[in-house]
């Protein structure tokens, strides 16, 4: 059975139970919360130790053969085209379509978030660089540590062969236990999708923001089934581009029912190996890197959000200085959420409103209800962002051996 079809009948008995269960009882919606808190949890468990060794490799294999900056190089560009793609749909998107004015609320501001860059780049380098390795959260740490690690054996290979031995061999393991784990968080989807519907009540209990979370839908059928199949046709001249997009089916469903793209790193990368046959070397670059900087869905939403409080605030249009401001602040935003693969949207959006100022620091209360939405939409944006731009970076390095799509998982 096709990975996919796994996690969608965990989805569908994930619905089932949310109106079945009495989840009005305390106790029956505390272990319904717990029981998808320890999936992803168990979705999570063996990132860190594969990331290490699985990206070590990565790096010997690119540094041996030469193809690390072209790697590299591509994947950076891809980042930083679709970041600026998906911004421009967004603000494009929020501009054209003028959507009806949330209400005001009076709810105060409590604590406000904050991220600190200089922290960032602390725990980039803690003190110890085992250190690095134990934060599942923050993944950058542990893939510069693994770049350090496998420049440093293919800078000295015939020192490091016995080294290169073990850490090929522990990511073959780490890899097996990375299958394990995608195919029985099927399993544990149904108490993540229960949980979903249980965050999203409030969501769908007002009906306010059906507008708002239509126009991201609509931008974001645009962006996935329109734009990045084009630039497939474009830039890889492969005459069957949706074939990516099919092989985006569990990794989407895992990013939007989690909100946490970490949890939907391991499904991702399985994907890409498997079904595109994109090679272990750039597979185990490609989507790390992107699972860490790649907020361009965060860009995308908090845009048409931000436009949609002006909006609701004040009936004088949007001036030219203020989208101008808008685009560049949600561009450099999107690459600081690098510590948070869940709620980094909502965070991102305060920060967009409490920098503007002008009156409307406190409007991202007014979408504190579609918080949890929000934050699975940019999910899947970013999740499609990265399979997309992997796939063209693997066949432009020539590192990817075409699966038939019926093979795929």
């Amino acid at each position: 059975m096709k990975v996919w079809i796994k996690y969608l009948i965990g989805i569908a008995l994930g619905f089932a139970a949310y109106f079945i269960l009495p989840l009005n009882v305390p106790f029956v919606n505390y272990f319904m919360t717990s029981f998808s808190e320890f999936a992803v949890r168990f979705g999570r468990y063996a990132l860190a130790p594969l990331l290490v060794f699985s990206s070590s490799y990565a790096f010997f294999r690119l540094r041996s053969s030469k193809t690390l900056l072209k790697t590299f190089s591509w994947t950076l560009g891809l980042l930083f085209a679709f970041t600026f793609l998906l911004l421009a749909l967004g603000v494009a998107s929020a501009l054209i379509i003028k959507l009806p004015r949330i209400p005001i609320t009076g709810e105060k501001i409590t604590e406000l978030p904050s991220i600190s860059i200089r922290e960032l780049l602390m725990q980039v380098f803690p003190f110890s660089g085992f250190e690095s390795v134990r934060d599942g959260v923050y993944l950058l740490p542990v893939f510069v540590f693994s770049a350090f690690a496998g420049i440093g054996c293919a800078a000295e290979r015939d020192v490091a062969r016995p080294v290169v031995s073990f850490i090929e061999s522990a990511s073959k393991i780490c890899y097996a236990i990375l299958s394990f784990v995608v195919e029985w968080v099927s399993v544990g989807m149904i108490a993540i999708a229960c949980n979903w519907l249980i965050s999203n009540r409030t969501f769908f209990e007002s009906k306010i923001f059906i507008p708002l979370t239509t126009v991201i839908v609509i931008d974001l059928i645009i962006f996935a089934v329109i734009l990045c199949p084009l630039l497939i046709r474009i830039i890889c001249k492969d005459p069957r581009p949706f074939h990516v997009l099919y092989a985006s089916i569990t990794p989407m469903l895992a990013a939007f029912f989690s909100g946490d793209t970490n949890f939907a790193l391991q499904v991702n990368m399985r994907h890409g190996r498997e079904s595109l046959g994109i090679r272990d070397e750039t597979n185990s670059f490609t989507f790390p890197f992107f699972a860490i900087f790649s907020r361009g869905g965060t860009a995308l939403v908090i845009s048409i959000c931000f436009v949609t409080i002006l909006r609701s605030y004040s009936n004088l249009g949007i001036k030219a200085d203020d989208v101008i401001w808008l685009f560049t602040t949600a561009f450099f935003i999107s690459f600081m959420l690098c510590a948070l693969p869940s709620g980094g949207t909502f965070v991102a959006l305060t920060l967009l409103c409490t920098m503007y100022g002008r009156g409307v620091s406190a409007g991202y209360l007014l979408v504190k209800s579609a918080a949890p939405m929000i934050c699975s939409l940019a999910a899947v944006f970013d999740v499609i962002s990265a399979i997309y731009a992997s796939y063209i970076t693997a066949v432009k390095t020539k590192t990817i051996d075409h699966t038939d799509i019926k093979h795929y998982i």
